[in-house]
Formats: C-alpha cells, sequence, structure tokens
C-alpha cells in the first residue's frame, strides 16, 4: 500500500469514529433525558444494591490446585468472613517437589497482609512474597469459596 493510500485509509477510520462518537452522544443524551424521573424516585439505587451478590458470615474452606513445571500442587483455603469482607485467612499445602514447598511456605507466610480486610469480591492475588504459581490455587479455592458463601 502506498502512502496516499494508507493517508486516506487512516482519515476514512477517523472520520468514522467521529461520526459513531457523535451518534453515541445523541442516544446517551436522549437516554439520559428519559431516565431522569426513574433516578429521581431512587428506584435505580435500591434495584443497583439488590444486584450484588452478598455473603453469609462465617468459616469456609475449600481447596484449589496449580501446575508447577514438575508437578500439580494443592492449597487449601480458609477465610473466615464478616460483612464480605476477609477478617481471618489460613492457606495450608502438601508440597510434592522441594520448590514448591519453598514457594507455598512464602506465600502462606504472606497472605494475610494481602486479603485480610479485604472485599472478597475484591480478592485477585498474582504473586505473594515471590511467589506466583501458589497464586493460582488460591484464587480457584476462593472462587468455591465465594459460591459457597453466596448468600
Amino acid at each position: 500500500m502506498n502512502r496516499s493510500a494508507r493517508t486516506g485509509a487512516a482519515l476514512a477510520g477517523v472520520a468514522g469514529v467521529i461520526a459513531l462518537a457523535g451518534c453515541g452522544a445523541v442516544t446517551v443524551g436522549a437516554s439520559t433525558d428519559e431516565e431522569a424521573p426513574a433516578e429521581s424516585t431512587g428506584t435505580e439505587t435500591s434495584e443497583t444494591t439488590s444486584a450484588e451478590p452478598g455473603y453469609a458470615d462465617g468459616t469456609y474452606t475449600a481447596e484449589g490446585s496449580y501446575q508447577t513445571p514438575e508437578t500439580i500442587e494443592t492449597v487449601s483455603v480458609t477465610v473466615t468472613l464478616e460483612d464480605d469482607v476477609v477478617t481471618a485467612v489460613e492457606v495450608t499445602g502438601d508440597p510434592q517437589a522441594r520448590e514448591s514447598r519453598q514457594y507455598q511456605g512464602q506465600f502462606i507466610a504472606g497472605i494475610a497482609d494481602e486479603v485480610v480486610g479485604v472485599d472478597i469480591d475484591d480478592l485477585a492475588v498474582d504473586r505473594v512474597a515471590g511467589s506466583s504459581l501458589t497464586s493460582g490455587g488460591f484464587n480457584e479455592a476462593i472462587k468455591r469459596i465465594k459460591q459457597d458463601a453466596a448468600a
């Protein structure tokens, strides 16, 4: 493709984006005007609140697994929830490889600092104390705990 053809294609793309942006603005403006009375009644707020997931207070345990270069490892996660917030966490493992033992130990030592006081829906652990693979098993267990605790 020569330079003038690329320039023409780029300008056509920009014009299309601008045209679509203009259409979106008109739709949003019209929609906002129509919905204003419903918002003033508070109906929207109560619907939004009831749609949010809630979790029953209590202590929950689940297992999660993850793949290492050598083995498949498993961790057991126990969390205590109060008003959807993690108030306590305990992680135990049964590492199959020496390296897994090291990383699980680091993860277990540092996980409470990362998750205690955090809303369970905001948990997204990816690396704790240098351990990244253990996070996969932890996150899998948290997903199961959320299913078990769903009110």
